[in-house]
């Protein structure tokens, strides 16, 4: 493990959240407009808010929460992190193989960062959340992005995985469900990555944030839950499930085979104790949210709020000539493709942007989850079906007029 780093250059390395778009919607707002912003899955700014019980339970805990914590976490947390992990049929944890910490980007900065030295390589899904993508570029990894389809439901294409590990490959990242396409990992998909892993010695990262946001009666699986001989590192949180993006709450499993991986963890536990421990007050709500997981279902069932904002935006948004797209199985994110030859989009960002100037609506490109064409974009579908199909119809209007070549 190394401390310090060298300078890396920053090209294509995910979207900024302060980058261009934001900080041109930013400067509307300063004007005076109003805009909506779909560019993050933040529920709160849509009204959607943690259960009473998450509240109350922060209340009740705050005075027993004004000094650190050991590094990997509080007593109550941890033992309620290693239950619910084997509920997803994760075993053998014991207290040494969770970290919580303030949000898993927090995490996965410290497990990159612990992992990776100039030049090794990573696999990394596209699209992708791209903090991955950045965190690892930062650490003076080499990304290399492995496609997943759109016409199989966006599912990892595992040939083109096998195509491009090398020797210099140290691990693959899984993000099931995905952001930014809603796509669920159905056993056999991740069984065939397991097994890419399997041959090649590789660490496995899977990103499980959204594992409790699943619609129609589909099961989340838990990759470390089909191969406990490899060494995996899961990521989860409460910030989407239970609303609560803002509290910072996540954490980290370390399952699995760990006996070439210490100096590893060693690293890990350096870093994480570097930073002292993670929000305590947000950690005393661990044990009691995930002895309520499911608290959102009602949202994600037919009449719930999601499931229908999701029914909502997908119908309307497809029913746009030129636009379509793989129906979301989790989350709430909608990624459609748009016909660029259609409206002459050679440059996505631009035409969100141009959306933003017409009708201040925010989204996100999809170069910006490092897709490699300028044929997608990303809609969060949080607001409520009457603003949502507001917004489908700007979007009609505003590309019946649109395009990019003179």
């Amino acid at each position: 493990m190394k401390v310090i780093k060298k300078t890396v250059k920053l090209d294509n390395v995910g979207y900024d959240i302060r980058g261009p778009l934001v900080e041109e919607a930013a400067r509307m707002i300063a004007d005076g407009k109003q805009i909506i912003s779909l560019n993050t899955g933040n529920p709160a700014t849509f009204g959607l808010f943690a259960p009473a019980f998450v509240e109350e339970t922060m209340k009740a805990n705050i005075h027993k929460s004004e000094g650190y914590s050991d590094s990997r976490g509080i007593n109550d947390a941890i033992d309620a992190i290693i239950g619910y992990s084997v509920s997803k049929g994760i075993y053998g944890l014991d207290h040494n193989d969770v970290y919580t910490g303030n949000g898993v980007s927090e995490l996965i900065n410290i497990t990159l960062q612990a992992l990776l030295d100039n030049g090794d390589e990573i696999l990394i899904p596209t699209p992708d959340y791209p903090l991955w993508t950045s965190i690892a570029t930062l650490c003076g990894g080499k990304v290399v992005h492995y496609l997943c389809d759109e016409t199989n439901e966006w599912l990892p294409d595992v040939d083109d995985i096998k195509r491009k590990v090398s020797p210099r490959t140290k691990a693959i990242v899984i993000i099931n469900p995905n952001n930014p396409t809603g796509a669920l990992y159905p056993k056999e998909n991740l069984l065939e990555i397991l097994e890419v892993a399997r041959q090649n010695g590789l660490i496995v990262f899977s990103d499980e944030i959204y594992d409790r946001l699943v619609m129609d009666g589909h099961k989340h699986i838990a990759a470390a839950s089909l191969a406990s001989d490899l060494f995996v590192i899961t990521f989860n949180g409460l910030s989407k499930s239970h609303m609560v993006a803002g509290f910072r709450c996540g954490w980290i499993t370390l399952s699995g085979d760990k006996s070439c991986v210490k100096d590893y963890i060693e690293g890990i536990h350096m870093l994480a104790s570097m930073r002292l421990c993670a929000n305590v007050p947000s950690q005393s709500i661990i044990s009691a949210a995930l002895a309520d997981p499911f608290s959102a279902r009602p949202l994600l069932e037919p009449g719930g709020r999601i499931y229908e904002q999701r029914e909502c935006i997908y119908s309307s948004i497809t029913k746009i000539p030129g636009i379509s797209s793989v129906k979301p199985k989790a989350a709430f994110y909608l990624f459609p493709k748009i016909d660029t030859e259609m409206y002459g989009i050679e440059n996505d960002e631009q035409f969100v942007l141009d959306f933003l100037h017409e009708h201040h609506v925010l989204m996100t490109h999809g170069r910006g989850f490092n897709w490699p064409h300028p044929d997608h974009f990303r809609i969060v579908y949080l607001p409520e079906v009457k603003e949502l199909m507001t917004i489908s119809g700007k979007m009609e209007q505003f590309l019946a007029g649109y395009s990019q070549k003179s």
